[in-house]
């Protein structure tokens, strides 16, 4: 297995340090998140204070993936908006300092929810941080992507049609065993495609709690992270890849809430989030929403197909991590599917 994107050669990194962030003074230590499978991360200690680090993995790539470069673009642009994120410190392109390119960012310092459950939170805790959760998804489609300078962050054009050519192509490249329901859907997704409706926005592209860093003593979201998969599209693809979310199995592996009493936990039903993210953004109904459900499960089994092949091939952040993703794969094609045939 190549390990080389699992470590980093600190003295090589604490060198370019000194030279391009004014603050940064040593000695310097790291230690690997264990979240983040696309793109490795790192928390870099220093006496003074932390940062974080991301960077590209090593190996052959898939031409878009892994773009640590837009990453960095899109959170320094929204730094003066509504949208919480990390304070962007450098991007570094040069391939020949670690291996391959990388940005630092600051290291929020807030505690994570890996499962929407929130099983640590009191009722009322539980109730405040997922109307966060809509609100902060309503903020970042409100971004005005032409004063912040993200006009050009995503191409124009119907932002489903285009989504739905990419994803396929990807996970015909990865894939790694054939799957009825995946093949199935791909062609119900095609034909029953809504028209486009001119909403643009830009998106996240993984909108979901465990990539928030809420505050250690409250319920107020202080940084929505990893933007790898952000884009300019359509909002419907967030909103709906939340709901995708929840319709998995509680726990570590699925991180969903099916089967839960919501009700007994201060939890939202589906609707309920879908309307208090409607009312946040003053819209009154969405229409055909099993289409954009259906299109989040199509979306999230083609990217985790491409995590099962990362593993395959050994360039995976977390390999035994990324095979236990890889049973999904099948599990999201069908659950999709049967979201559409309704």
């Amino acid at each position: 297995m190549d390990k080389s994107s699992q470590v980093l050669d600190l003295a090589a990194v604490e060198k370019y340090l000194r030279l391009h962030l004014r603050e940064f003074k040593g000695p310097l230590d790291a230690k690997k998140f264990e979240t983040g499978q696309s793109n490795p991360t790192f928390l870099l200690n220093t006496p003074s204070r932390n940062y974080v680090l991301r960077r590209k993995p090593t190996g052959v790539l898939l031409k878009s993936a892994h773009a640590v470069e837009r990453e960095f673009r899109v959170q320094k642009a929204l730094s003066e908006t509504n949208v919480p994120v990390a304070t962007m410190l450098h991007l570094c392109e040069d391939n020949a300092v670690i291996g391959s390119s990388f940005y630092i960012m600051d290291h929020v310092n807030g505690r994570n929810f890996v499962e929407p459950t929130l099983t640590k939170l009191d009722h009322d805790s539980r109730r405040l941080v997922i109307n966060e959760m809509a609100r902060i998804l309503a903020e970042l489609h409100k971004v005005d992507i032409d004063l912040v300078g993200l006009s050009d962050y995503g191409p124009s054009g119907n932002y489903f049609e285009r989504q739905l050519a990419r994803w396929s192509k990807q996970y015909l490249l990865t894939q790694t065993q054939p799957i009825v329901a995946m093949d199935q859907l791909m062609s119900l997704l095609q034909t029953q495609m809504p028209a486009d409706d001119g909403q643009r926005s830009l998106v996240h592209g993984d909108y979901r709690i465990d990539n928030m860093i809420f505050q250690h003593n409250g319920t107020s979201c202080q940084a929505l992270l990893d933007w790898e998969l952000s884009t300019i599209g359509h909002p419907y693809a967030d909103l709906a890849a939340v709901i995708m979310q929840w319709q998995m199995p509680p726990g570590q592996e699925g991180r969903g809430l099916a089967g839960v009493d919501r009700k007994e936990l201060g939890l939202p039903t589906d609707q309920q989030f879908i309307d208090t993210y409607c009312e946040y953004r003053g819209l009154k109904v969405i229409e055909n929403f099993k289409f954009y459900l259906a299109f989040s499960f199509f979306r999230m089994a083609a990217i985790l197909q491409g995590v099962l092949k990362r593993a395959v091939e050994g360039n995976a952040s977390n390999p035994g991590h990324a095979q236990k993703l890889g049973e999904f794969v099948p599990v999201f094609a069908q659950k999709g599917l049967e979201t559409l045939v309704k």
